[in-house]
């Protein structure tokens, strides 16, 4: 199973690159993870925050590869615990199928991605900042897998 992270942002601090990439260096040989970073489209005060959004969309749609099963992180999709996540990722084990999991810039996800998403997640009713989730979901992926394989990681 291949689950391929498609997040718009290009300049990550440090620590955001060391955070994911420690997660990722856990993950096991049968469950690849993968980051595939978007251009941020150039925001400013003569530019328009939706047509940076769509800008990046495109990219971000371009990007999943076919076939893949696709859902949007987006403040208005549902929460699922951290042993929801575990059930669900053995059920996307067991089909066979790949999944890209879509992170939006500083002003959300296009609607054309929410729009081609099966399902929308949310990680939280907070704002968090857009590379910050990286480190997240890395980590709940992470967690998920030992929950599956009992592994005491996650107590």
């Amino acid at each position: 199973m291949r689950i391929k992270i498609i997040a718009v942002g290009t300049k990550i601090p440090d620590w955001v690159a060391q955070g994911t990439a420690e997660y990722l260096k856990r993950m096991p040989v049968d469950l690849k993870v993968e980051i595939r970073e978007i251009p941020l489209a150039k925001r400013g005060r003569d530019n328009n925050p939706e047509v940076a959004c769509h800008k990046e969309g495109e990219l971000i749609l371009a990007a999943i590869p076919a076939g893949d099963n696709i859902i949007a992180l987006d403040v208005h999709g549902r929460s699922w615990s951290t042993e929801t996540l575990a059930k669900r990722m053995e059920g996307w084990r067991m089909s066979g199928s790949n999944y890209s999991l879509l992170i939006g810039g500083p002003d959300g996800l296009s609607p054309a991605c929410v729009n081609r998403a099966q399902e929308l997640w949310s990680l939280s009713e907070l704002t968090l900042p857009h590379p910050l989730v990286r480190v997240l979901l890395t980590e709940q992926i992470y967690r998920a897998w030992t929950i599956i394989n009992h592994h005491p990681y996650h107590r």
